[in-house]
């Protein structure tokens, strides 16, 4: 074979495989007969054979016409688009020297029957799999018949699936290339796949096995029921057997080619039980081989011994945490779907938060190190928070359900059948004496300042406030100091460990008094009414709201810059094209000074804020311009912000003394009714700073990003990094690493850690529990609609609701109309400028406590949320009834 023949063919245990030029099926094979496995002989061709073949025949410019403007979703377009190139491909005329490579290379081996399989570069990957996306040829006899299914194998990478699937994963086409992988045909007995973790519920120590007769060519399409075994992977046990039907076989034919055969053998086992544990074994053997990553593989069964025929990663499971073993058994839930924010967290983000909340935790004597803490872990570049202590003790475990059932109840719903489980037993503890007087020491100033907050919540409600904005203050200051990186990042460690000691055990007990007074009232409304309508009315125009008192300061600027003549013409511009000219200074002074005004209070906000390493509003302050451009288009005094908010405010009052004339025809009411409005006034006093502790870890994050985004600008003059925002893709060990001296190699772990980022931002569901022996929990409540075919969610904002769907994933592009019903994952403060214009408010994610319950109620807009799958379940355009009292959505009419 020439030197030229080479880069077009290898033999399959040809070392040279990459990714680039085998395709992720053949690295993996050739990679899998390297290390002994038993794998069919065989050849391969090369991407570049590929590339030979479309440069010969022109065939470029046909695919590159076909796939523009092709969406995904879009059914038709994407088979006209593979029709024309794969039609194009079928007259297509393979080069001679290859035909000549290919023909000589199959004559050494004797003209065997083959299997020709398709190997992509987008194929097979850790993150993608795109099983099923090519096209395979079994039972291929002569040279005639190998090259045209060579042929038809390089155009199946232009299948209308394959295209879609890269649409909708963000893969670019161009680039692409696919290897042909030839080789010996195994005319199997039996056939099938092997999971080496459960695809279904995710147990990294359980296997399991589908089996059919025949090849497998019928269990991959999906044309038989085939058995299915469930194997423990630690005891090596066949735990669970069901046997498919099996009706359709599929077997080799002597001259070529396949026949089909249709038989019941639901009565016959397809593997012994001794076979069954054979191949699980090998299976555990291809696993460890590839770093213990979970696989899927595709096995035959022919004269008593097993062949690989492929192996790839399962990307349908989610992630573990790094080096989290199976047992004993943990239980994580997931902090996104408490914060309602499903994304990724950035490198830095994930620090942040991390070592903030270590800190909270050392405010009630954890004594954590941030170094060695292992109860806030990474998975998916999410964090989940390791609850598994708390359920295995009797106190632990009935605050988490109180907890839970305030702000995530679907969480709570996921864990209530986990309580059983002998692994989360219930263990008798007693406390140390030393423990119990370090939490004593701890709690009674925070119980001093809970009552002091009862007798006199006004006055502490702005001791409370005084004391945050001097911490915050502090705190900018101190992150404005000019210094070098690692004094920068001394100051910052410093400033986690510090800031929680100092705020929270002031705080918290200030809004601890305002949740009590709120549990309370609900308790006595249930009593006098049956039901919490009225004690969640006394919250509706709350004061002292950071977040609604920013909805009121936006308001208050869009009045003055609605006068601005400059600006009539640009407010009906693209947001974008004002956030640029107020980025370049191209407004007058006064539109600058009152935008100034706004944002150097609150730019400090963004999407995801809790993420340390998104943009804030000062960055970009285009979705600021977006909210701008929503509330001058409020014509109706009736729906500005500050008539909403006044109206809920005096609904707040009237529900107060409604809900004291009910209280007080109980038994013992003149006593209730008085302790009503007793509770009502702390509610209006300190309820409101709910939001103030994510408001002042927002001020320090947008603080610290500041100073990094500084240093990254540093780095990047340096020739370190390529962009300053790089910055917040390392982890603040690895910067100390940078400070000291370390300089190289940093471009290249970002890319990858920005590679990942996109990745998971793309990923379609995030389980509100994850258990470290790799069982995921997805489902909310409602999963499933009830006999009337309404859904069911967790009532948080009273009131009934009737309008269209808007489905929104992004608050920088809603588009929401005022009247429509907001159904998204979840919100934060973002996302609150467009709760004035919409009628009512469903979420995936959240609890009675959640931002977006607490907004949706002071604002008066009926809301249920912990909606599992809400913006799949519910379309754009679909008219629906919602009820905030009893959490059930109805659907009124479908989108036709």
């Amino acid at each position: 074979m020439t030197h030229t023949d080479s880069s077009l063919l290898l033999p399959l245990d040809a070392p040279q495989a990459t990714l680039a030029t085998w395709g992720g099926k053949g690295l993996n094979l050739s990679r899998l007969i390297r290390a002994g496995f038993p794998v069919p002989p065989g050849f391969l061709l090369t991407t570049a054979a590929y590339r030979s073949f479309v440069i010969a025949n022109g065939l470029q410019r046909i695919i590159d016409a076909a796939i523009a403007g092709v969406a995904a979703d879009d059914p038709a377009a994407l088979q006209q688009a593979s029709t024309t190139i794969r039609e194009a491909f079928g007259r297509g005329t393979m080069p001679a020297a290859l035909v000549k490579t290919v023909t000589d290379t199959y004559a050494g081996r004797q003209q065997a029957a083959v299997a020709v399989r398709s190997s992509a570069t987008a194929e097979d990957l850790p993150d993608l799999s795109f099983a099923g996306q090519q096209d395979t040829f079994l039972n291929v006899v002569g040279t005639e018949a190998l090259l045209t299914a060579i042929v038809q194998c390089w155009s199946s990478l232009w299948t209308a699936r394959a295209i879609g699937y890269r649409l909708r994963n963000h893969i670019p086409h161009h680039g692409l290339g696919l290897a042909v992988i030839v080789q010996e045909m195994v005319a199997s007995e039996v056939s099938g796949v092997l999971f080496t973790a459960n695809p279904l519920t995710g147990q990294r120590n359980q296997m399991v096995i589908d089996a059919t007769l025949g090849l497998g060519e019928a269990l991959v399409s999906g044309l038989v029921e085939p058995d299915q075994y469930v194997i423990d992977g630690e005891t090596m046990q066949i735990v669970e057997k069901k046997l498919g039907a099996k009706a359709t076989r599929i077997d080799a034919v002597a001259n070529g080619g396949v026949r089909t055969v249709q038989q019941d053998h639901s009565q016959q086992q397809a593997l012994s039980d001794t076979e069954i544990l054979q191949l699980a074994a090998w299976g555990q053997d291809v696993a460890q081989h590839y770093d213990n990553q979970p696989q899927d593989i595709e096995w035959a069964y022919a004269d008593n011994s097993f062949t690989i025929l492929q192996a790839r990663p399962i990307t349908s499971l989610y992630p573990l945490p790094t080096d989290l073993p199976p047992r004993p058994l943990r239980v994580l839930a997931s902090l996104g779907a408490v914060q309602g924010m499903q994304d990724p967290f950035t490198p830095s983000g994930q620090d942040a938060l991390c070592h903030f909340l270590v800190s909270v935790s050392n405010t009630v004597g954890a004594g954590l190190d941030m170094n060695s803490q292992n109860f806030l872990l990474i998975a998916g570049e999410r964090i989940f928070i390791d609850v598994t202590g708390m359920l295995r003790h009797r106190l632990g475990r009935s605050l988490l359900q109180r907890v839970l059932g305030a702000v995530e109840p679907s969480i709570g719903a996921v864990m209530q059948p986990l309580l059983a489980d002998p692994e989360l037993a219930v263990q008798q503890q007693r406390p140390r004496p030393a423990t119990v007087w370090r939490l004593l020491r701890r709690f009674i100033p925070i119980v001093a300042r809970f009552a002091l907050s009862m007798i006199m919540p006004e006055r502490s409600r702005r001791q409370g406030q005084r004391m945050i904005a001097q911490a915050i203050v502090q705190v900018q200051e101190q992150m404005a100091k000019p210094a070098e990186l690692h004094v920068h990042l001394q100051s910052i460690a410093h400033l986690y460990d510090e800031i929680p000691a100092h705020v929270l055990p002031r705080l918290l007990p200030r809004l601890a008094c305002g949740m009590a007074s709120l549990n309370g009232l609900l308790f006595l409304s249930r009593q006098a009414t049956g039901s919490d309508q009225l004690a969640l009315e006394i919250t509706r125009g709350l004061p002292h709201n950071v977040t609604t008192e920013m909805d009121l300061a936006l308001w208050r600027t869009a009045q003055i810059l609605r006068a601005a003549p400059e600006l009539e013409v640009h407010w009906r511009n693209d947001a974008g094209a004002l956030s640029r000219l107020y980025i370049e200074r191209k407004l007058s002074p006064a539109v600058l000074q009152t935008l100034d005004d706004f944002l150097n209070t609150y730019g400090v906000r963004g999407l995801a804020e809790i993420d340390m390493g998104r943009p804030r509003w000062r960055q970009d302050p285009t979705p600021v311009f977006q909210a701008l451009q929503s509330y001058l288009s409020i014509d109706d005094p009736e729906q500005a912000p500050d008539a909403v908010f006044a109206r809920g405010a005096a609904r707040a009052e009237a529900a107060i003394a409604e809900l004291a004339t009910a209280a007080a025809t109980l038994p013992r009411g003149w006593i209730k009714a008085r302790l009503v409005r007793f509770l009502a006034r702390r509610v209006r006093a300190l309820a409101g700073l709910r939001e103030t502790p994510k408001w002042t870890i927002i001020n320090i994050f947008s603080a610290v990003r500041v100073l990094l985004l500084h240093d990254g600008a540093a780095l990047v003059t340096a020739g370190i990094l390529n962009a300053a925002d790089d910055i917040f893709f390392l982890h603040l060990c690895e910067l100390q690493e940078l400070a000291a001296g370390k300089h190289e190699g940093w471009q290249t772990l970002v890319a990858e850690r920005r590679a990942v980022y996109a990745r998971e931002m793309g990923r379609g569901r995030v389980p509100r529990v994850l258990l470290s022996d790799g069982r995921t929990f997805y489902e909310g409540l409602g999963a499933t609609p009830d006999a009337t075919g309404a859904i069911h969610g967790n009532p948080v904002s009273p009131g009934v609701a009737e309008g269209r769907v808007r489905v929104v994933l992004d608050p920088h592009h809603a588009d929401l109309q005022p009247g429509e019903i907001l159904v998204c994952p979840g919100t934060d403060p973002s996302w609150t400028p467009l709760f004035l214009a919409a009628a009512g408010l469903v979420m995936e994610v959240g609890g009675l406590m959640t931002h977006g319950s607490v907004v949706a109620r002071e604002y008066g807009i009926p809301a249920v949320v912990g909606v599992h799958q809400a913006t799949k379940r519910l379309t754009t355009g679909q008219r629906i009834r919602l009820d905030g009292a009893t959490g059930e959505i109805r659907i009124l009419e479908t989108v036709s």
